[in-house]
């Protein structure tokens, strides 16, 4: 009876150190006497203990920090470059069994690679063409992990740190670019004003009326609203051009009377 008892309670204990609980989000590969035999889901398992042995995977998206890497472009200026990678297991089997540690190969691998790619951009497509870089990353990693049963959703550039000269180059030509193109908005405004003001002295010009009132609003616009103690009151040449033209031609018949000589200077004349 009490051999029953110590055999009962042998086995129970063999039982419950076997039992295995596996969460949704992880996944158990099984190795029996060192070979792999499967890929436990997620409940309650039992393997064999001593035979069995099982190593948890998690499935969830790992979001890994890449160090910042010294990297020299294309044009050669030093920058410092990091990125964060995002990437799951999606064969858990293979993570185990086909490299040592997945979570360290992929970090050296993304190291390397952002060396690789950054080193072959030029400074200006670093900092204006991220998309395109992201992309490439992530092809490139993803392609190299996909023997670990690793899937590289995606890569991002985290932060570009570029050497204090550099960053007093790019300030002055971000600022000489900013004055260029202010420039050349304020010479388009004065010739489109200078259009618009010969469009406007054209129209006035062929309307009389149009001039007229024009006219008088700027009279009004000089009058100030009745404010000025003094006003200028401009006269048209229009309306003084009949007075200078008879003022001319009486000046021209005068001139013309007295380089006539008269009757007696000629006879005066003759007796001589």
């Amino acid at each position: 009876m009490f051999g029953i008892i110590i055999g009962l309670a042998l086995l129970v204990f063999l039982f419950l150190l076997g039992v295995r609980i596996l969460p949704e989000y992880e996944r158990g590969v099984v190795f029996r006497l060192g070979r792999y035999v499967g890929t436990r889901s997620a409940g309650f398992r039992w393997i064999i203990p001593g035979v069995d042995r099982m190593v948890r995977i998690g499935l969830r998206e790992i979001v890994m920090d890449v160090p910042a890497q010294e990297v020299i472009t294309l044009d050669n200026v030093s920058v410092k470059v990091n990125a964060v990678l995002y990437f799951r297991v999606l064969h858990p089997e293979k993570s185990v069994i086909q490299v040592e540690n997945y979570l360290y190969g992929t970090s050296q691998l993304a190291q390397t690679t952002l060396r690789s790619v950054c080193g072959q951009a030029e400074l200006d497509h670093l900092l204006s063409d991220r998309e395109r870089i992201n992309q490439q990353l992530q092809e490139i990693i993803d392609q190299q992990t996909e023997p670990w049963g690793v899937k590289v959703r995606a890569v991002e550039l985290k932060q570009i740190d570029l050497p204090q000269e550099m960053q007093r180059v790019m300030a002055k030509q971000a600022e000489a670019e900013r004055e260029k193109r202010a420039k050349v908005t304020l010479a388009e405004g004065e010739l489109q004003a200078a259009q618009r003001l010969a469009d406007a002295a054209a129209t006035l010009s062929s309307e009389p009326s149009g001039l007229q009132l024009r006219y008088l609003q700027t009279l009004a616009e000089i009058a100030g609203g009745g404010k000025n103690s003094t006003t200028i009151f401009p006269i048209p040449i229009d309306l003084v051009r009949p007075f200078y033209d008879q003022l001319t031609a009486e000046r021209e018949r005068s001139r013309g009377a007295a380089a006539v000589p008269g009757p007696q200077t000629r006879l005066e004349g003759g007796d001589a």
